[in-house]
């Protein structure tokens, strides 16, 4: 965007201060910040915070976001005082399971470039001797942790931007948001409309506020969290807080006891107190009032009144695991307010329904210079260097944006906060919002699900266990460590048996459907994608959609169902924003070029019919020809099952035979039970999404989000193929990515496979190459048709195929070779079912398409 846009910020926390200097930073001028409360004190979070900064998550992005919080608060300094103690971070284990979280976490920071090392329980102590010797079992320490003086670092950020020109509102509550068309205009005041083309609203748990009054949905929950102070604690008698150099108040890492969801700070000879275990306490913003002019430290809306009863069971633990605390009482303490969502992420992005109101909202402070930046980048530069995917605003589902969902999910996280979480373990509540049509089906024939977007996805059938009875010995399940084995069950490889010997049925409703619509969709999509659409109707097209920068947004499916009308198999709610945005901007600057985006995800079912037997199945309930002159591999056509009508893509995730069959909701029931009928006699069975993820990851398919995100350019992905050299027409990203398709790739997708045949891998795990950390783990799965693990990692380009490398699990080293891909029928004669010399023309650009 042009640097002469009109910017209003809402909020002058942390957040909306950093995002001022961020623009300002890059040449940008008219700025306004308004601020409800006074300059001095705003009085939302950012002027109670702890701010402790633990930078290491299982989520890169997050890392990454904290990790250049702490060097923006390390170039704040004033007088000798600059915003950041970097005391370290202490994490300490007293359960045997919270010690191999740590070696988990461990390997997290390995893979995300964060300097961390796990350390002993007399290591711990010689850290941090206040312990209690008999409960500490190890510990991990992160050096460049520390503690955020998130106050002072606003006002010097005030002070700064204020002398390059930015203008600050105190005192000046937003009664409204001026609009004209879907687009922001200005913000309303008592004082007045400040115009704007761009509002960001940075008011953190009062954002949910601000998006009510245009229309938008904020999925956050202010929440009341426990914080104390103790009286002085005479074993730091000697650590006076005026006695500390630079303003700092601390000597010692900030501590985190998770396994009874406590943390710890030093306050000069204090000791801070921070506790998740109370019960969820949430709060209504709006009941908050307006901001008075008189905050102080004491005094401010985001400060809720002390319950000592639910501090109770902290206070005693606290003395258990620091025995100093026993010769101390609390001093003071206050419920104070933080943002929570569904999914404990930030809010980050422009809103899909109107233009120019962008949001940073539930930040920590943790975040907060970093989510700051990404923002600043998207609007001056159209994307962040780190990829915000997982931040995005337009994320959630429908559903997901109703209060009561938001409310009872928040309240969750706000719960499981410092639990362990396995990577695939799902909500408990809500559940069975989203279900297919086959849902019955499903649970009589005993399917385990598992959740995800809010749909209910069948991971295996309980019906096919039998069936491990019949594996040949080559394909039975090999034992897993105990990490490994939850949510998982040895029937996954009789699935992946059936669909590679005989012919099996997927639930694919769950995958985002969109339909574009109207006498510019054709010109929507040339301007969007890597590839040339402009195909006759029946076409299938596998295509990028990429930001400014080259990187990829998402990878999409474009098929041709008539002229004008054309259906997207996408990847998330956020391509739907992002599609559906862009069609509104084109209609209405070109009216003769209209274009109209539609969700059908809710309003379709669709089944995966694939293996070498899917043509014997499909004949016998259509006339239809299903031959490969009748329905060509990467082609669409609508046809008739059994009196249904579909509509039958001819592609496999799988990488056999097959079709994905998609009819509308209503008749999905008998879609499966007719699909499933004349199965049984060809050894049909119904497969889960496990055995699905275990032959992608043999056929070397990519999932976007977890191996390739904006980060990544199409030729480290793997996936230059979807780039099509030939096309002339200009489309978003494509000055970015000819300019680094001239450059060699410093780092690339690479698939790996385990030597020993059977240690596993999930995914976010360190890869280590001639004994140095140089990459990590993207996806993993056990590969049944080849026999071993199969892992995708980023690596260093110039790591090549046959070389030998380590991937650390849990604290050990498992021995892993760079594999050449794909591992299964790198000839797609199983997809062609007519052997490789039948289309040898296709052989070549199709090698890695879906």
């Amino acid at each position: 965007m042009a640097s002469s846009q009109r910017v209003v910020i809402i909020g002058a926390g942390i957040v909306g201060t950093n995002l001022a200097d961020e623009l300002v930073s890059r040449g940008w001028k008219d700025i306004t910040v308004v601020e409800q409360g006074p300059l001095h004190m705003p009085g939302g979070s950012t002027s109670h915070a702890p701010g402790l900064v633990f930078q290491t998550t299982g989520s890169k992005t997050m890392t990454h976001l904290a990790r250049y919080t702490i060097q923006k608060l390390q170039s704040l300094e004033k007088d000798g005082h600059d915003c950041f103690n970097q005391v370290g971070g202490l994490e300490i284990a007293t359960t045997p399971a919270r010690l191999e979280e740590l070696k988990r976490k461990h390997g997290y920071a390995t893979s995300w470039g964060i300097d961390a090392r796990l350390v002993s329980a007399e290591q711990c102590l010689d850290m941090y001797p206040l312990l209690n010797k008999d409960l500490v079992l190890g510990g991990l320490h992160i050096p460049s942790d520390g503690l955020a003086l998130a106050a002072r670092a606003t006002q010097l950020l005030i002070e700064r931007t204020s002398k390059a020109g930015v203008r600050y509102l105190g005192s000046t509550p937003v009664t409204g948001i001026q609009q004209v068309n879907r687009r922001v205009t200005g913000v309303i005041t008592p004082g007045g409309i400040v115009p704007a083309d761009i509002i960001i609203s940075c008011a953190g748990f009062w954002g949910v506020e601000l998006g009510a009054m245009v229309g938008v949905s904020i999925p956050l929950l202010p929440l009341a969290h426990q914080y104390a102070k103790t009286t002085a604690v005479p074993a730091l008698a000697g650590c006076d807080i005026n006695d500390l150099p630079n303003g700092k108040n601390a000597i010692r890492p900030i501590l985190r006891y998770q396994d009874q969801d406590l943390y710890y700070r030093e306050h000069g000879g204090q000791y801070g107190i921070g506790y998740y275990g109370h019960k969820p306490m949430p709060v209504v913003a709006a009941s908050l009032g307006l901001t008075t002019d008189h905050v102080d430290e004491q005094n401010m809306p985001s400060r809720l009144e002390f319950t000592p009863q639910d501090f109770d069971p902290a206070w005693k633990l606290s003395q258990e695991v620091l025995p100093a605390l026993q010769q101390t009482q609390i001093a003071d303490g206050f419920n104070g307010i933080f943002s929570f969502t569904p999914d404990g992420g930030p809010l980050i992005g422009q809103a899909p329904n109107l233009d120019g109101f962008y949001v940073a909202e539930a930040v920590w402070v943790t975040h907060s210079a970093g989510v700051a930046r990404a923002v600043a980048e998207i609007l001056t530069t159209g994307g962040s260097q780190i990829d915000v995917s997982e931040c995005e605003l337009s994320r959630f589902e429908d559903v997901q944006l109703s209060r009561a969902y938001v409310n009872e999910t928040s309240q969750q996280n706000f719960v499981e906060v410092y639990d362990i979480i396995h990577p695939l373990q799902p909500k408990e509540s809500p559940r069975n919002l989203r279900t297919s049509p086959f849902y019955a089906r499903q649970r009589e024939l005993g399917a385990f699900f598992l959740e995800l977007g809010a749909w209910e996805r069948p991971y295996w059938y309980e019906a096919n266990a039998d069936l491990l009875k019949c594996l040949p010995a080559q394909w039975q399940p090999v034992g897993r460590d105990a990490w490994s084995a939850r949510y998982y069950s040895p029937i996954t490889a009789a699935e992946a048996w059936k669909t590679r010997n005989a012919v099996a049925m997927y639930d694919m409703t769950s995958f985002h459907r969109f339909e574009v619509s109207g006498p510019g969709a054709l010109h929507l999509l040339q301007r969007l994608t890597t590839s040339d659409v402009t195909a006759k109707a029946g076409a299938m097209t596998y295509t990028l959609l990429l930001n400014d920068h080259g990187g990829i947004r998402s990878d999409i499916f474009v098929s041709r169902l008539d002229d004008n009308l054309f259906q997207i198999g996408a990847n998330a709610a956020t391509d739907l924003a992002y599609l559906a945005r862009e069609a509104r901007y084109q209609s209405q600057h070109s009216p003769s070029q209209w274009a109209q985006v539609r969700d059908i995800t809710g309003s379709t079912c669709c089944i995966g019919l694939w293996g070498p037997r899917a043509r014997d199945v499909i004949n016998a309930v259509s006339t239809d020809d299903f031959s490969s002159k009748g329905l060509p591999y990467f082609s669409v056509k609508r046809a008739t099952i059994s009196g249904i009508p579909v509509t039958v893509f001819r592609k496999s995730y799988v990488g056999e035979l097959g079709w994905e069959i998609q009819a509308t909701a209503e008749y999905g029931q008998q879609l499966w039970d007719k699909i499933y009928k004349a199965g049984k006699p060809h050894g049909l069975i119904p497969a889960g999404r496990a055995a699905f993820n275990a032959l992608r990851l043999e056929k070397g398919y990519r999932t976007w989000g977890t191996d390739m995100t904006t980060e990544h350019s199409p030729y480290e992905a793997g996936v230059g193929f979807a780039v099509q050299a030939s096309k002339k027409e200009d489309y978003v990203g494509k000055a970015a990515l000819q300019h680094r398709a001239k450059q060699t790739p410093s780092r690339r997708l690479r698939c790996l496979t385990v030597n020993d045949g059977r240690s596993m891998v999930l995914g976010k795990e360190p890869v280590f190459y001639n004994n140095e950390p140089v990459g990590y783990v993207t996806s993993a799965a056990f590969g049944y048709t080849v026999r071993k693990p199969v892992a995708y990692a980023w690596l260093p380009g110039k790591i090549s195929e046959g070389e030998a490398v380590e991937i650390e699990y849990f604290g050990r080293r498992i021995q892993a070779t760079v594999t050449a891909e794909p591992l299964y029928d790198p000839n797609m004669s199983r997809l062609f079912n007519a052997g490789p010399s039948a289309v040898p023309e296709l052989q070549q650009p199709l090698r890695h398409r879906l």
